[in-house]
């Protein structure tokens, strides 16, 4: 079976050997199929999103490899109530991650503080410190959830074009640097 008969939504055979495409939809398809996330867990989501990783469920059917480093990540998922001690480290390894780069926000904590959201120490939703692509709402949601998140993800790149995508967009920052409570005083 050729590759033509294989993707057969992007491509189009004219002649004999050649294959033509649109380079939105190639670029689009590529990075949509190789989404490599960065593994760290920050509380009990992290057991689930550990549990997605196993054989029962399957990740890599979907291109979905993990890594242990922020410079070969493009995608974070946040999994947990996130601390204003460990916003720092968050913000941090998502700004060493190369663009195009995707957050994935699990679990009620990371969305919105979850029951923690009226605690002096949390983080009411990981949106304040860094743009959120797909939320996961649940306590703590199942490993179905996660992969529907990461479909979810991959339709959402499968929509974009190249001149929108903020790799391209060179010495641009994609969210405002923040000011934290040390800096101020």
């Amino acid at each position: 079976m050729a590759i033509v008969d294989r993707i057969p939504e992007f491509t189009e055979v004219v002649g004999g050997q050649i294959v033509t495409t649109v380079l939105d939809k190639a670029f689009n398809w590529a990075q949509k199929c190789s989404l490599w996330p960065m593994t760290f867990g920050l509380a009990c989501c992290a057991i689930e999103m550990m549990s997605t990783y196993v054989a029962h469920y399957d990740l890599d059917r979907f291109g979905v490899i993990p890594r242990a480093t922020p410079r070969q990540a493009d995608l974070m998922i946040v999994s947990g109530t996130v601390t204003y001690k460990m916003a720092k480290r968050v913000r941090l390894l998502y700004d060493q991650m190369p663009e195009p780069k995707y957050v994935i926000a699990m679990g009620a904590c990371a969305c919105t503080g979850g029951i923690f959201q009226k605690a002096y120490g949390v983080v009411n939703g990981v949106d304040k410190l860094i743009p959120v692509d797909v939320y996961l709402p649940g306590c703590p949601p199942r490993p179905e959830a996660l992969i529907e998140g990461i479909l979810a993800l991959q339709r959402k790149i499968d929509k974009g074009t190249i001149r929108a995508n903020p790799a391209f967009e060179h010495n641009q920052q994609r969210y405002p640097k923040l000011k934290w409570k040390s800096e101020e005083e």
